[in-house]
């Protein structure tokens, strides 16, 4: 029985669906709580995965990159605001005509100065939910980046913001060592050379992708927290009946990627709102949302998600792959009580 410190991890993580705006007014949503991280996603049609967030700045001259693709950092005034319970949307820079979903996580507001590791970062850090938002400039010398946990990150997603340069994945979910992943492409893992994260630093080598010399760069750290998120890694069997990964709460968003060549894999419990889950986006293409395969699908369930589809992306034989789940509410909560089963 899965106990949890996060009772409602609604106000840490959601998705959200909304329609577009474009040739109206500005308008506010009210999702529950501050999303210092926002991943914007058209359906409907064709378009590119846009993230944002308040370290890098939003408005008139927000900042976005785009997972889809190996871009620098550019500027885009779709996120006018970052409120204290959502998120205000620019009507003239919206999407034209489509329906939208945000995926919205909650760090620590304001960024502050963290002198941890050897490079100066400016960090906005949730402790409770394990998730940071780290930005800091490249040396071109083996260094680490002071992350503002209280654990060490499992899963690090950085990018280059002034150079076309891969996203790097680095995560220790496959086993003890690292590896390491280009999130906007479909390319194998391999080994990296990181050496393992503390609580406090975490390591960016001396390579262009996440250090090179006056380059600016960010980072999105997570580690999992009991009843409320799981990074971790399961092995694929190829059959409908496919492998049941326990998290320990109900499934709210899941991340998927094999090991070696294939998509990047993303569901959600809003687009999908009952079993089977099948509505999906590749999060390293521009694809509109999938939807309906009977080879891309998984069960939400109230301790985890069991694949069944058959794709090599996310069950083939003996595949190893890694997930990012988060909750929509923990199996059992803080006071012992089991929670509603989906």
């Amino acid at each position: 029985m899965a106990y949890t410190t996060i009772d409602d991890p609604t106000i840490h993580f959601t998705a959200f669906l909304r329609n577009s705006i474009y040739g109206g007014s500005d308008t506010s949503y009210d999702i529950g709580f501050q999303p210092d991280w926002i991943w914007d996603k058209v359906r409907s049609t064709n378009g590119v995965h846009a993230v944002f967030d308040s370290v890098r700045g939003v408005g008139s001259s927000g900042k976005v990159i785009y997972t889809n693709n190996n871009n620098a950092e550019g500027t885009n005034a779709l996120i006018k605001s970052i409120d204290t319970n959502g998120f205000t949307i620019t009507a003239s820079s919206d999407h034209s005509s489509q329906t939208i979903v945000d995926w919205c996580w909650k760090a620590g507001g304001s960024a502050s100065s963290n002198s941890n590791g050897s490079i100066t970062s400016n960090v906005s850090a949730n402790t409770t939910a394990g998730f940071s938002i780290a930005t800091y400039t490249g040396t071109g010398s083996n260094a680490n980046v002071g992350h503002g946990l209280t654990s060490a990150p499992e899963l690090i997603i950085t990018k280059s913001r002034g150079s076309t340069t891969d996203w790097k994945v680095h995560t220790s979910a496959f086993d003890s060592s690292w590896d390491v992943g280009n999130l906007n492409d479909a390319s194998a893992f391999g080994n990296s050379s990181y050496t393992a994260s503390t609580n406090s630093i975490f390591y960016v080598g001396s390579g262009a992708p996440t250090n090179a010399s006056s380059i600016n760069y960010v980072s999105y750290l997570l580690h999992s927290v009991k009843g409320y998120s799981k990074i971790g890694s399961y092995t694929g069997n190829a059959n409908a009946n496919g492998t049941f990964v326990y998290t320990g709460f109900k499934t709210a968003w899941i991340l998927l990627k094999y090991n070696a060549t294939s998509n990047w894999i993303m569901f959600d419990n809003k687009r999908s709102s009952f079993n089977v889950v099948d509505d999906f986006f590749y999060a390293n293409e521009t694809d509109a949302e999938g939807t309906g395969s009977s080879t891309v699908q998984c069960d939400f369930l109230s301790n985890g998600f069991k694949i069944r589809g058959t794709a090599n992306a996310v069950n083939g034989s003996s595949n190893k792959l890694i997930y990012m789940a988060f909750a929509e509410s923990p199996f059992v909560n803080s006071s012992g009580i089991p929670c509603n089963a989906r």
